[in-house]
């Protein structure tokens, strides 16, 4: 049976890559960007464009999307804001809150709203990072945020026991993202540019497409783990 799908952030990069992905499945897929992924929409995509940085101004606009939606197989909290790359010292109170606002409460009225509308919906997947971990000199706002993610997801766990929650990361993959990051010049403080200078064109950043693929085998895999885990594509077997 086809699955019922929605992801944040299709517009660009991974979301693209999953709503695409699914579509071709045959899913019903749902889902929200700044932007209108116009190629999506036509593919069948059920679309809402929100500012996720406007605070829970777009949760009305969800609510008419969610709209005789019965379930959801898997909701996918995939936007996020990565930030730049520089000291904390230099990183502005604002610059941090609007990607706290994207990453973590934006995350927070999305799922409150589709669990109001929708009566059933059997797992979600937060994007998480390595970064939520590692801590590395200059990741900043990025790293705060999705260690909030982590325990966001796990908060849920304990309020909604009849949905599987997980944090997921999901490795190295060639988007803007790495574009950006692969781009700056060498710098000594910030030690995980040059990992992904080294990655970037390999196998250990596929495409968005690809990894599209990957992550969507790997979803139903996150069944077999405690709800509210944490877990990396890369770790698992």
């Amino acid at each position: 049976m086809a699955e019922t799908i929605f992801i944040t952030g299709v517009s660009r990069g991974l979301g693209h890559g999953l709503a695409e992905y699914y579509l071709k499945q045959g899913a019903a897929v749902f889902g929200c960007s700044r932007g209108v992924p116009e190629d999506l929409v036509s593919a069948g995509l059920r679309h809402v464009c929100l500012d996720l940085a406007g605070g829970a101004s777009g949760a009305a606009q969800l609510r008419k999307l969610c709209e005789g939606v019965d379930h959801f197989d898997r909701v996918i909290l995939n936007a996020a804001k990565l930030g730049e790359i520089r000291d904390l010292k230099d990183c502005s109170l604002s610059d941090l809150r609007e990607t706290m606002e994207i990453n973590v409460w934006a995350n927070k009225w999305i799922v409150e709203t589709v669990f109001e509308r929708v009566p059933s919906v059997r797992q979600v997947v937060g994007i998480s990072s390595g970064a939520s971990l590692s801590g590395s000199r200059g990741w900043n706002g990025y790293s705060l945020s999705k260690a909030a993610l982590n325990m966001l997801m796990q908060l849920f766990s304990g309020e909604y026991p009849d949905t599987h929650f997980t944090a997921f990361a999901p490795g190295l993959i060639d988007t803007a993202m790495q574009d950006y990051l692969t781009g700056l010049p060498e710098d000594e403080r910030f030690s995980p540019l040059a990992k992904l200078k080294a990655a970037k064109g390999t196998e250990a950043m596929p495409d968005k497409d690809t990894a599209a693929r990957l992550l969507a085998e790997a979803f139903p895999k996150l069944l077999e783990y405690p709800s509210g885990s944490y877990a990396d594509i890369r770790k698992m077997s």
